[in-house]
């Protein structure tokens, strides 16, 4: 249902800390002429952790207005609390968005049932394609193959963003389920492997700064043309390293402001990117003509 080159898009912020939605539609505007095939607002890249209920809401309308059903918009509604998760969930689909974004839950660390259970309550109570999204690194567990194989079952349990980093697992997934469930890369240096595997695309951070170089590299996967995409995914590989310098969206906001699409501004905890990342990284745009 939601396949090939999607953006994971940042939030931007004024100086005084206000969502600024002008250079929103703006970067909006570019992923769309650039090719991408789907936008996500509000994921971890679009620093949803400090954004308040309405700040999220007024997020994903402004994005849902300014795609005008030009191309899918999947909305990051995702918590640890399920009662929560169906109530921006809810509330997104209220607004419009064409499908759900739903990261694990973090902190509380569920089981593996605790897991099934969370998904499962949220696809019998707000009727949206949804999109799991595993992510360890920033919800402190791994949810298994298993338990995604499970959650298959559910018609409205369309894709997984799989972001464990483990070829084995998302490959497990595909070999068991992959006539009901869409695998979709959570790591942009694992697009090429994963789509080998018979992934259908990638949720992208590096797609906020080269959305026409990612989907060029999903779109030669999907025509099987291996050694364009092979080309690709190589050249791109340093700027997908440069973009986790520091945690994200740090490196990508920076960048986006480097090339004059917004400010660089990110909420506390989050803080500016140190000098010497900030110099590895610019180094990594100005060769690749970006600044």
């Amino acid at each position: 249902m939601f396949q090939g080159s999607m953006v994971a898009i940042i939030t931007p912020f004024d100086a005084e800390g206000n969502f600024d939605e002008e250079s929103y539609r703006q970067l909006i505007e570019f992923q769309i002429e650039n090719g991408t095939d789907v936008i996500v607002p509000c994921g971890t890249t679009g620093e949803s952790a400090t954004l308040n209920y309405a700040e999220h809401d007024r997020v994903i309308k402004t994005c849902i207005n300014q795609v005008n059903k030009r191309v899918p918009v999947i909305a990051g509604t995702g918590s640890n609390a399920t009662a929560e998760a169906i109530e921006i969930s809810q509330h997104a689909k209220e607004l419009g968005a064409d499908g759900l974004l739903l990261v694990s839950p973090y902190y509380n660390k569920p089981s593996q049932e605790g897991l099934y259970q969370h998904y499962k309550a949220i696809a019998e109570a707000v009727a949206l394609p949804q999109v799991l999204y595993n992510v360890p690194g920033r919800t402190g567990m791994n949810m298994t193959a298993a338990t995604t194989i499970r959650l298959a079952e559910f018609a409205n349990v369309v894709a997984i963003k799989e972001a464990s980093g483990d070829l084995t697992q998302a490959s497990a997934i595909i070999a068991a389920a992959g006539n009901k469930i869409d695998v979709l890369s959570g790591d942009d240096f694992l697009t090429l492997p994963l789509m080998a595997c018979g992934a259908k695309g990638v949720i992208s951070v590096t797609a906020n700064i080269m959305p026409k170089q990612v989907k060029q590299m999903v779109a030669a996967i999907q025509q099987g043309q291996w050694n364009d995409a092979r080309k690709l995914h190589l050249q791109l590989l340093d700027v997908h390293q440069a973009m986790f310098l520091e945690s994200n969206p740090v490196p990508v906001k920076t960048s986006a402001a480097m090339m004059g699409k917004c400010q660089a501004d990110v909420r506390l905890p989050l803080v500016p990117m140190q000098p010497a990342s900030r110099e590895k990284l610019q180094a990594v745009l100005s060769k690749h003509g970006l600044i």
